[in-house]
C-alpha cells in the first residue's frame, strides 16, 4: 500500500498509532532515569544495578531490533508491531511488581524484546503506507511526536514517582498499550515485503545479542575478558552475515554511502544523548537539590520544541536536502551539552538549566527528522523494516555502550551517585565527552550526506 494521504483520516490514525506505539518504547528509555535514585534506595542497588536497569532494556532492544524489522518485512509489519505491543505490556507489568533489583533487571530485558518487535514496524508502516510526497512530513511528525515522548519521559517520571511511586513508571504502559492495540486493529493497513523468502538468520541474531551483552557487561563491571569476547563475537557476526544466503542484514544495503554514513552519525549522536539523559537527572537531584518532578521537568523545553519544529524540519529537509539542517542541529545539541557542564550545586533552573535545555531542544528538533528520512530514503523501499531496524539498533547500541562506558571513565562507580562532589566532577567531564561526540557526528554529516529526499 503506497497511496495514503497524510491529511486523510486513515493517515492521521496511522501517525497516531505508530507514534504512540514507538512512543512508549522511547518513553521507557527516559522515564525510568528519574526513578533511578528512588528505586535504587528501595531495592538497595548500587551504580552497577542502576546501569543494568537501563542497559538490560537497551541491550535486548538493540540486539533483537534487526530481527524485529526482518519479521515485520516478512510476516506483516502491523502483525509484528501488535505482537510487540502485547509483549511490552506484559513485561511492563512484571517490572511494576518486581520484588528486587535482579527481577527488575530481568523484566527490563523482557521489555526490550517487546520494543525490538514494535519499534522498526512503526516506522516501516509509515514508509510503506504513505504516498511518497507525504513521507518526509509524516516521518517528521513521527520524529517530533516520538521525540516528545522521549523528552516528556523525565517530567512524567518525576510526577509519577512523587505521586504514586516508582512502580507506576512501568504500570502506566498497560493502558497506553491497550489503546495502541485497539486503534491499530481498526485503522492501520497491513504491509510486507512480498519478495522475502528463505530461512531466518537466527545465528546472526544470537551473535549480535551476545556480542552486545559481552561488551556491555565488560564495560559496566570493568572486566577485560568479556569486552574481548564481545568484540570477537562482533567480528564473527560480520563474517557470518557476509557468507549467508539470507542474512539478518542484507549486505547490499550498505552499498549506499549515505545509509552507512548516517548510521555512523546515529551511533555517536545517540551515544552522547544516552549518557546525558542517564546522568543529568541524577546530577539535578543529587548535586543541585531538585525534586524528582523538578528534575524531570527540566527537559520540558525539549518536548515543546520537538513537537513544534520537527515536522517543519522534515519539510525543510525535503526542500533543501537533509545535510544542512541535520548538521546544524547536531552542532546545537553539542553546544547544549557544553552549557549543561556548568550544572552543579546551587544551579538555578532559569539561568543554569533552561538555556542549555532550549539549545539542545532546538538542535534535536532540527536533526532527528532529516536523519530518519535520510536513512529510509537511502535504502531500497522493500527493505523499509530492516533499514529502520538497523538505524534503531545503531541508536540503541550507541546509548547502551555510552551508559555502560562513560560513568566508569569519569569516575562514577559504586555509591558515587550519592556523593554530590564526586558526581559533579564526573558529570562535567561526561558533558565534555558527549559534546565531542556530537561534533564528530556533525562533521561526518556535513561531509558524507549528499542525498535529496
Amino acid at each position: 500500500m503506497d497511496s495514503v494521504q497524510l491529511k486523510s483520516g486513515t493517515g492521521r490514525w496511522i501517525v497516531f498509532t505508530t507514534v504512540l506505539g514507538s512512543g512508549i518504547v522511547m518513553l521507557d528509555g527516559t522515564v525510568v532515569n528519574v526513578a533511578l535514585r528512588v528505586l535504587g534506595t528501595d531495592l538497595a542497588a548500587d551504580v552497577a544495578g542502576l546501569q543494568w536497569t537501563i542497559n538490560a532494556y537497551t541491550l535486548t532492544l538493540a540486539g533483537l531490533i534487526l530481527l524485529g524489522g526482518s519479521l515485520g518485512d516478512r510476516y506483516g509489519r502491523r502483525k509484528v508491531f501488535l505482537i510487540g505491543v502485547v509483549w511490552f505490556a506484559v513485561a511492563s507489568a512484571l517490572c511494576g511488581i518486581a520484588p528486587n533489583i535482579e527481577v527488575l533487571i530481568l523484566s527490563r530485558a523482557l521489555q526490550g524484546v517487546g520494543g525490538a518487535l514494535l519499534t522498526p514496524g512503526s516506522l516501516a508502516i509509515i514508509q510503506s503506507s504513505f504516498a511518497r510526497v507525504d513521507r518526509p512530513r509524516a516521518i517528521g511528525l513521527w520524529s517530533g511526536l516520538g521525540g516528545m515522548a522521549a523528552a516528556i519521559g523525565p517530567l512524567l517520571g518525576g510526577w509519577i514517582v512523587e505521586a504514586a511511586g516508582w512502580r507506576w513508571v512501568f504500570l502506566i504502559n498497560l493502558p497506553l498499550a491497550a489503546l495502541v492495540i485497539a486503534v491499530a486493529l481498526r485503522h492501520v493497513p497491513e504491509s510486507k515485503d512480498e519478495s522475502a523468502s528463505g530461512e531466518f538468520d537466527l545465528l546472526g541474531s544470537a551473535l549480535a545479542a551476545l556480542a552486545l551483552a559481552g561488551l556491555t557487561y565488560g564495560l559496566i563491571e570493568e572486566l577485560v575478558l568479556p569486552m574481548i569476547g564481545g568484540f570477537a563475537l562482533l567480528v564473527v557476526f560480520v563474517l557470518v552475515e557476509r557468507s549467508r544466503r539470507n542474512p539478518l542484514i542484507p549486505v547490499d544495503i550498505f552499498t549506499s554511502r549515505t545509509f552507512t554514513s548516517v548510521n555512523v552519525v546515529t551511533l555517536f549522536m545517540y551515544a552522547a544523548m544516552g549518557a546525558v539523559f542517564f546522568l543529568l537527572v541524577l546530577q539535578l537531584q543529587v548535586s543541585s537539590g531538585f525534586t524528582p518532578i523538578a528534575a524531570g521537568s527540566a527537559m520540558l523545553p525539549v518536548t515543546i520544541l520537538m513537537l513544534l519544529l520537527s515536522p517543519r524540519a522534515g519539510e525543510l529537509a525535503r526542500r533543501i536536502g537533509p545535510k544542512i539542517p541535520m548538521t546544524a542541529g547536531i552542532l546545537l545539541c553539542g553546544l547544549g551539552f557544553l552549557m549543561m557542564s556548568g550544572i552543579g550545586a546551587g544551579t538555578s533552573y532559569l539561568t543554569g538549566v533552561l538555556p542549555a535545555a532550549t539549545v539542545f531542544g532546538l538542535g534535536l528538533s532540527a536533526a532527528v527528522a532529516p536523519l530518519t528520512a535520510t536513512v529510509l530514503a537511502s535504502a531500497d523501499e522493500r527493505h523499509a523494516g530492516i533499514a529502520s531496524g538497523i538505524n534503531n539498533a545503531v541508536a540503541r547500541t550507541g546509548s547502551l555502550l555510552a551508559v555502560a562506558a562513560i560513568p566508569p571513565i569519569v569516575g562514577l562507580t559504586g555509591e558515587a551517585y550519592d556523593n554530590p562532589a564526586v558526581l559533579s566532577a564526573g558529570f562535567q567531564l561526561a558533558m565534555f565527552i558527549c559534546a565531542g561526540m556530537m561534533a564528530l557526528s556533525a562533521l561526518i554529516s556535513f561531509v558524507a550526506v549528499q542525498i535529496r529526499l
